[in-house]
């Protein structure tokens, strides 16, 4: 083992209930890279020993994503179907109705998820825009569910709306590491995320934000996201990992798979660095198969994306989710933090 990995795992192991490192001494990229340079079964067992610590190994979050307001969004990520720049067959869609949102947080529920989540395709909604989704907001939570919403950078006093209105969580991906991030987006930069998340926690709001893996980045900027996320202060109660979704239309349509060794790696991690965080498996699930969503789960993943959809792009079928954990002896749940 590195001398680097060892003293970041000493500095963890001498506060193991707080959400930074003794004397707050961040996760070093040096460090994280060499976790990820672990043997697979050493950092599995690593990561498996974390997960036991602060939560029911046997137990995943189900939380589902419903588009509220799809497609015409004037960024240009390089991974979005969703984005105005690139002609991917997603069409342009207005906000949803009430009645719309709150009939698919009904049967989400009934099929088992407890928490919702709100995405809508905006650079940085308007306040006429943060209103009515607080008007979405308070009444999904009303049905007794978590709530999270995703709608671009946040403007002064929106997360306040938000907050009042009863949202639990608000999701901003940092995407990437910042060195990679200008390959990937340049209708913004790192640091808006970045003032999007601090307004969120200012504001007393739970931060779901995390990444996408497979975007063509570098094993060491893999660790670079990792680093950003594990040492924002505190990190996000809900980490979700996407493995790139190879999109016709995008700029990344014909970016290489990748190895899905690599992506359990990430999972385990992240569980490492943010012990207490929900990890979520996100986007790409689909095409990863049962058994390598089984070694996320021991690499320390408890939460996914339930539904037979996520934003606009396909989504393993509810039932095989559900016969999957059962075939696993698992059972979903909200897991709670020892």
């Amino acid at each position: 083992m590195s001398a680097v990995l060892e003293q970041a795992i000493v500095l963890h192991r001498s506060s193991p209930r707080s959400s930074k490192p003794a004397a707050d001494v961040a996760w070093t990229v040096d460090a994280i890279q060499a976790l990820f340079e672990l043997p697979f079964p050493e950092l599995l067992f690593r990561a498996q020993t974390v997960h036991r610590e602060h939560f029911n190994p046997s137990q995943i979050e189900f939380a589902t994503l419903l588009s509220v307001k799809t497609g015409g969004c004037p960024e240009d990520c390089g991974y979005c179907p969703q984005s105005a720049s690139f002609d991917t067959g997603v069409k342009a869609s207005k906000l949803m109705e009430l009645e719309e949102v709150l009939f698919a947080a009904r049967r989400a529920k009934d099929a088992g998820a407890t928490r919702f989540c709100m995405g809508a395709a905006w650079r940085e909604p308007k306040d006429r825009d943060i209103e009515k989704v607080a008007e979405l907001v308070n009444a999904v939570k009303g049905l007794g569910m978590e709530t999270c919403a995703t709608l671009g950078m946040l403007g002064e006093g929106h997360a306040e709306t938000l907050r009042d209105a009863g949202l639990d969580y608000y999701n901003h991906n940092l995407d990437t590491s910042p060195d990679f991030y200008g390959d990937i987006i340049s209708t913004r930069v790192y640091q808006d995320r970045l003032d999007t998340l601090a307004r969120v926690r200012s504001a007393g709001v739970k931060v779901c934000s995390g990444g996408i893996v497979g975007m063509g980045e570098s094993h060491r900027q893999r660790a670079g996201l990792i680093a950003e996320l594990a040492n924002l202060s505190p990190y996000p109660e809900s980490v979700p990992i996407n493995n790139l979704v190879r999109v016709e239309g995008t700029p990344l349509a014909e970016q290489a798979p990748l190895d899905p060794f690599e992506f359990v790696r990430t999972i385990a991690v992240a569980r490492i660095t943010m012990p207490k965080a929900r990890v979520r498996l996100s986007a790409g699930r689909q095409q990863m198969g049962d058994a390598v969503q089984a070694l996320c789960f021991l690499a320390g993943a408890n939460s996914i994306f339930y539904g037979d959809k996520l934003l606009t792009t396909g989504n393993p079928d509810t039932q095989a989710d559900v016969d999957l954990l059962h075939r696993l002896g698992m059972r979903s749940g909200a897991p709670e933090v020892c």
